[in-house]
């Protein structure tokens, strides 16, 4: 068994699921888990914690932490590893966990493993997977010496745990420096979409080029609303200005992993592969038979985008209703 200690995410006061997945995995191989939630005012996120394996919940909370600094959060993530001493320190390779985490691992003398498909625990060794070479192999990494074992892993690669209502938890405050900080965001601008972002969603549909321009896009943006997805794009149609580069899935965009990843019109170069080839189920519509994203596809389908995105569409929404 050994002491783990997870950074448990939050913007804007809600939890993000990818980190549930590693309360709930620490949890399963029966670690101590402790749980650490940073930010303005996160008092009331501790429950919520305990709910998906949280042994103990620990806050680290200012003003300073309002809005994300990669400085600020390092600071507050560093202050939390020294008050608890863990052996193994989680974290979600999202933007933010990849952002500030080398930080923390450089200035706590700890090994750093970032964009893991999988995690085990050996005792308080831990052994982990991660994908090299764009994919195209998977490294096996194991930890070596005494210091602290670190990892971000990718989001939707574990699974999310079912939570038990009746647990609660004490949270108890960690307390750090925020004086002479460098950095301070003075505004946060949000895109005005509702749908979820194709890191988190456990549905991605994406397009390519094949689309043709921005308002092509709109057939799978009804598909995805159906299901309740994301839309992602590849490299070629943010390029060529159809999609913002927020939705771009790729190893120059996001790497995500969701249960359900319908590719429309992507050829499949090998960038983009690095950036979904762990989806756990993938779907390619492309008029080429031959098209690189057929090799790992679980389905495929041959024929024009645009007159099986709407069929489909039109069965889910049968299926839904």
């Amino acid at each position: 068994m050994a002491k783990v200690l997870v950074f448990v995410e939050q913007r804007d006061g809600k939890l993000k699921k990818s980190s549930f997945e590693l309360l709930g995995a620490s949890a399963a191989a029966g670690n101590e888990t402790h749980a650490v939630l940073i930010g303005d005012s996160v008092a009331g996120l501790a429950n919520e914690c305990a709910q998906y394996g949280a042994n103990k919940v620990h806050m680290v909370q200012d003003a300073a932490l309002k809005n994300f600094t990669g400085e600020a959060y390092a600071r507050a993530m560093i202050a939390a590893v020294k008050a608890i001493s863990p052996e193994i320190v989680l974290a979600s390779h999202t933007p933010i966990g990849k952002d500030f985490f080398p930080i923390v691992a450089a200035m706590t003398d700890g090994a750093l493993a970032t964009d893991c498909t999988s995690l085990a625990f050996n005792g308080a060794k831990l052994a982990l997977k991660r994908p090299v070479y764009s994919g195209k192999a998977t490294a096996e990494v194991e930890f070596v010496g005494t210091g602290v074992q670190m990892a971000t892993v990718r989001p939707n690669a574990i699974g999310l745990p079912k939570p038990d209502a009746s647990k609660t938890a004490d949270a108890s405050a960690i307390a750090a420096d925020f004086s002479g900080l460098k950095t301070k965001v003075l505004e946060v601008v949000k895109g005005n979409s509702g749908r979820p972002d194709v890191t988190e969603a456990g549905i991605v549909v994406s397009g390519g080029r094949s689309l043709k321009s921005a308002d092509g896009f709109k057939i799978l943006e009804e598909m995805a609303d159906v299901l309740g997805g994301a839309v992602g794009a590849s490299r070629a149609a943010v390029d060529a200005g159809y999609r913002p580069h927020g939705d771009q899935v790729g190893q120059t965009g996001k790497v995500v992993s969701p249960a359900l990843y319908i590719a429309c019109g992507i050829s499949g170069a090998i960038q983009h592969l690095a950036g979904m080839r762990t989806s756990k189920v993938i779907v390619a519509i492309n008029t080429d038979p031959q098209a690189p994203i057929f090799q790992v596809a679980d389905y495929i389908v041959v024929g024009d985008l645009f007159q099986i995105v709407p069929a489909l569409t039109a069965e889910f929404k049968k299926l839904k209703e």
